[in-house]
């Protein structure tokens, strides 16, 4: 983009996975490390099968139970683009909440300004949304914001400023024909509004809250 970069519940803290540091390296290695796109790359992600590694598909290995709510837990939380601690967070807060406490965490993430914009269709990606964000290109409620990870609440109005309308990659998504607009959210030309908080149904990419949990409650 012109204007954007390319882009505590039991056990928590047991894992000796603490990312601090935001992964700045190819995002197709880590979309077949997942095997997912993870970034909405699309036809443009190559060797989606093929694990990353010199190895290639011997490196390969069988996944214990464990393993596979590592990687659930991982991709997720690229999907995303949520720092360890901040996930951390979202999970504590859902194992504190009423209900379902997989479907607790994907509300809260889900919620991220971030992906709102994304949603909505103002951005191409989570990455490129975020970009949006940081740079004040951002409005809620027609107030300037720059904090990505921001929860946005029902009733709330999210727009564009007229930097971010004239980049072209967003030019081109909110021309998109074909794009839709997920329930809980409305939009009309470069404003969108918050209808209600999301549901698990809502959410269209395949996850599995649940491995999620049983990760964090070992």
């Amino acid at each position: 983009m012109s204007h954007l970069c390319p882009i505590m519940g039991p056990g928590l803290r047991k894992r000796g996975e603490f990312n601090h540091m935001r992964y700045t390296g190819p995002k197709d290695k880590l979309s077949r490390r997942e095997n997912f796109d993870l970034f909405g790359a699309g036809v443009k992600l190559t060797r989606l099968q093929v694990p990353p590694g010199v190895h290639g598909p011997k490196g390969a290995r069988g996944s214990s139970q464990f393993g596979k709510q590592l990687r659930e837990k991982q991709k997720v939380k690229r999907m995303y683009g949520v720092m360890e601690k901040t996930f951390e967070t979202y999970m504590n807060e859902a194992f504190k909440s009423k209900g379902n406490t997989g479907e607790a965490l994907l509300v809260r993430l889900e919620r991220r300004l971030d992906n709102i914009v994304y949603r909505l269709g103002f951005a191409p990606s989570r990455p490129a949304a975020r970009q949006l964000v940081s740079h004040r290109h951002v409005l809620i409620n027609a107030k300037k914001v720059n904090i990505p990870s921001l929860q946005v609440s029902v009733g709330d109005t999210i727009s564009l400023d007229g930097k971010a309308l004239n980049i072209p990659e967003v030019k081109k998504t909110l021309d998109l024909k074909d794009f839709t607009v997920v329930s809980w959210l409305i939009r009309k030309a470069a404003v969108g509004k918050v209808e209600r908080l999301p549901k698990r149904e809502d959410i269209p990419e395949a996850i599995s809250e649940q491995d999620i949990v049983e990760f964090y409650s070992r």
